[in-house]
């Protein structure tokens, strides 16, 4: 698996490079990876961006189930104005390991559309809503096995060199399980600032909350080096605060401008 993880994020950097190599005016690459927060800003218009990475999870030390769990995800991007856009994202591949067993497939896919509102010269709101379809076989969701449907608020802002996201996010979940709410709550809030002209450091906090269910609450830090303006690599991991949380995860990938679509 991790061999995969390698080949993918190579492969995306390599298309990155090749595509830009031959074209200077390229627009500027809008990460949204690597936090689990999103920012209202879109990618730029009528241009095709794609994100693809690899991530590693492993479970608190001394859980009876003892899950580890290695996934592809990507995103494709597409904004048809400065507000207005849509995306589809998933996990290419995944593979699970709990309590002996063994499993390998697709992972589930969501599609979403976004607006944005820009409230002044530094700050702005975006209003995100979709679906994340069942895709997966049983053990690779990351979902609840039915269509969930999720509603996401976002502010994000500039202030003194740094960018913050705050993200609301509400899902509707289609089995919601016994005892347990059908409701799922996120939140999230990142921080980032430039280290030079091509580095950028960024933290978050996010968290789950679900009656019925043990809340998740996790940290992230991470580091992006944009090798091109419409090339940008990531690296980063992250760490459970509590036990409903897996101990550790450590991600990289890569974010890249792919071509115009008229």
């Amino acid at each position: 698996m991790r061999r995969l993880v390698r080949s993918w994020a190579l492969a995306g950097a390599l298309l990155g490079w090749s595509a830009t190599a031959a074209a200077d005016d390229r627009p500027d690459a809008v990460p949204y990876r690597p936090t689990v927060s999103t920012p209202a800003a879109l990618s730029a218009p009528h241009w095709l961006e794609g994100e693809f990475g690899g991530l590693i999870q492993r479970s608190r030390a001394g859980d009876d189930d003892g899950v580890r769990r290695e996934s592809l995800p990507y995103a494709l991007k597409y904004a048809f104005s400065e507000d207005w856009g849509v995306r589809i994202a998933g996990e290419a591949l995944v593979q699970a390991n709990a309590d002996g067993s063994h499993e390998i497939g697709f992972g589930d896919t969501a599609l979403i559309g976004k607006g944005r509102l820009e409230v002044d010269g530094a700050s702005a709101l975006g209003l995100e809503a979709g679906v994340l379809a069942p895709t997966a076989r049983h053990g690779l969701e990351t979902g609840s096995g039915k269509p969930d449907w999720l509603v996401n608020g976002i502010y994000s802002v500039d202030a003194a060199g740094w960018h913050g996201d705050v993200n609301l996010t509400g899902t509707r979940l289609g089995n919601r399980g016994a005892g347990r709410s059908r409701l799922q709550e996120l939140g999230a809030v990142a921080v980032s600032r430039p280290i030079g002209e091509r580095w950028t450091a960024e933290a978050e906090w996010s968290g789950t909350r679900q009656h019925g269910v043990g809340g998740t609450a996790q940290v992230l830090g991470a580091v992006s080096l944009a090798l091109r303006r419409d090339l940008v690599l990531d690296v980063g991991a992250l760490h459970g605060c509590n036990a409903a949380t897996p101990t550790w995860q450590a991600f990289a990938g890569v974010t890249v401008v792919i071509g115009r679509v008229d």
